[in-house]
């Protein structure tokens, strides 16, 4: 199916079914992103666990930080 198929399906449900339509989607779209986010932790707390990970000073996650949002937007 296309999104504009989807679209005029939509759009073919009354403004209450599109609502509760949206309200779903963004719903399922938090759990999402939540489940992601807890599988990220788990990784994380293994690569900790697994001595994969560097003590690093406050100043140097800043600075990493920093270029990696330098990278992303050109700067």
């Amino acid at each position: 199916m296309t999104l504009d198929k989807a679209l005029d399906t939509v759009m073919q449900l009354s403004l209450e079914q599109r609502e509760m339509l949206i309200n779903i989607v963004q719903h399922r779209d938090i759990e999402n992103r939540r489940s992601e986010m807890a599988t990220e932790a788990r990784e994380a707390i293994a690569d900790f666990h697994a001595g994969k990970l560097k003590p690093q000073s406050t100043q140097e996650i800043i600075t990493t930080l920093r270029q990696s949002l330098n990278e992303v937007t050109g700067t």
